[in-house]
């Protein structure tokens, strides 16, 4: 149970780094937002990490970090390039779906995962409930084809991250979220230089996004430790229930029914996913 709170409490965070990452990139060049997030995921992730006890750190548990920070790299650019051109309705739920799906294959095609007949019907929920809760009211058909692509490389990047990190070993600490970290600002440090940096409020906005999403990954390695990879994926994938609540309760927008579907099943797919197996 604790490691689905874990979970839960990733999906929080990074909802909450979409909302403000994604205000950020509507007012600031996609690329800067998502390195300078990557660095405030960085030194959050350092400072954290020489907090918790290290039984064992190997170097296949910092290159497994490293991979998976070059996955976060590569699904910051191009989510936040999405919601940036105003299309969240489509890029958040695609990079959902497709980093859910990718992870949970894996897991359990070559990692040995064996979810419960209960767990298998909150995986089988989940996916439509994510697509669903996503939708926005005006589906902006003519930059769906460029949002589709945004969201699939997102999603390939999302599910790299989280395959990748659940591989380090239980032993190692928070140094793999720290070394995704800064693989993640090399690799996307050659496309936001020589871009002009945004005012102070929005480097500040972008750091402490970040810090908000290296928090999200702490809290889903620390989920892996607890309960089978795909069930800390999906339950850590349910982030866009999060925007789609900020809307309606600090902006006041309506529902469309699909949503209202989309929430309930999540709802259900949660109670699934969190009872005893």
């Amino acid at each position: 149970m604790t490691g689905a709170f874990l979970a839960l409490a990733s999906a929080l965070c990074y909802g909450i780094a979409d909302v403000t990452g994604g205000l950020l990139s509507r007012r600031a060049d996609f690329r800067t937002v998502a390195f300078l997030g990557q660095v405030g995921g960085l030194v959050c992730a350092v400072a954290v990490a020489f907090a918790v006890p290290v039984r064992e750190l190997s170097w296949q548990d910092v290159a497994w970090g490293a991979l998976s920070g070059i996955g976060t790299g590569i699904a910051m650019v191009f989510l936040y390039r999405g919601i940036g051109q105003g299309t969240m309705s489509v890029v958040v739920p695609v990079s959902a779906v497709g980093g859910v799906a990718l992870p949970v294959l894996v897991g359990v095609a070559f990692l040995g995962d064996r979810p419960s007949l209960t767990a298998w019907t909150g995986i089988a929920v989940v996916l439509p409930a994510l697509w669903l809760v996503s939708r926005s009211r005006s589906d902006e058909r003519d930059r769906v084809r460029s949002a589709l692509v945004n969201g699939l490389v997102a999603s390939a990047g999302i599910g790299v991250q989280y395959l990748a990190l659940a591989q380090a070993g239980h032993d190692a600490g928070l140094w793999p979220v720290a070394a995704g970290r800064l693989a993640a600002v090399v690799a996307i440090a050659p496309m936001a230089r020589a871009r002009t940096l945004p005012g102070m409020r929005t480097q500040l906005g972008a750091l402490a996004t970040g810090a908000v999403a290296a928090a999200a990954l702490a809290f889903y390695l620390l989920a892996t430790r607890q309960q089978l990879v795909v069930i800390a994926v999906v339950l850590s994938s349910l982030y866009p229930v999060v925007p789609v609540l900020w809307g309606v309760t600090a902006l006041r927008e309506r529902l469309s029914a699909g949503q209202v579907a989309g929430l309930v099943a999540a709802a259900a797919a949660v109670l699934l996913l969190t009872l005893p197996h």
